[in-house]
């Protein structure tokens, strides 16, 4: 239990300007995938269609495994549960990522939203925020979002 704690609120942590490597994208693969997971939880019900989207963008993403993908959104899902703001996870993002990886980002993020085929104002929030957070324009945001939506088939 207390070995958990620590190694969430080490997560919290900025990377020190030191860090390893393999480190610095430990915690990048983290903070992406409880954005994922954070879309997920913000519908009230359960789909497993989300849960399957979450580990498909995190598999594209990161080039993971689907073993190393489940294991990282079950981390992020505990993570996002204990989390109090969104910033902790976005800054790091915005620290890492460029333009482009940060809009691939938000498609998978609308992926998610629409796996269940349909999108919640819940998630619609959670998407807007995070985009919001991470400097995305509203014109390169609608258009990710009506990416996601034609390949949702909504």
């Amino acid at each position: 239990m207390l070995s958990s704690l620590k190694d969430f609120i080490d997560s919290l942590r900025p990377a020190p300007a030191d860090a390893s490597p393999s480190v610095a994208e430990h915690l990048l693969q983290l903070a992406t995938a409880v954005m994922l997971v954070e879309v997920m939880r913000a519908d009230a019900t359960f789909h497993a269609d989300e849960r399957d989207a979450v580990l498909a963008a995190l598999r594209d993403k990161f080039a993971l495994t689907q073993t190393e993908a489940r294991r990282l959104a079950e981390i992020a899902e505990t993570t996002a549960q204990k989390a109090t703001d969104l910033f902790t996870f976005t800054s790091r993002i915005n620290e890492r990522f460029d333009m482009a990886q940060k809009l691939r980002m938000i498609e998978h993020m609308w992926n998610v939203a629409y796996a269940d085929g349909h999108l919640c104002e819940h998630e619609r929030h959670v998407l807007w925020r995070v985009a919001d957070l991470l400097h995305v324009p509203k014109g390169a945001y609608v258009q990710a979002r009506l990416r996601a939506q034609a390949a949702a088939g909504v």
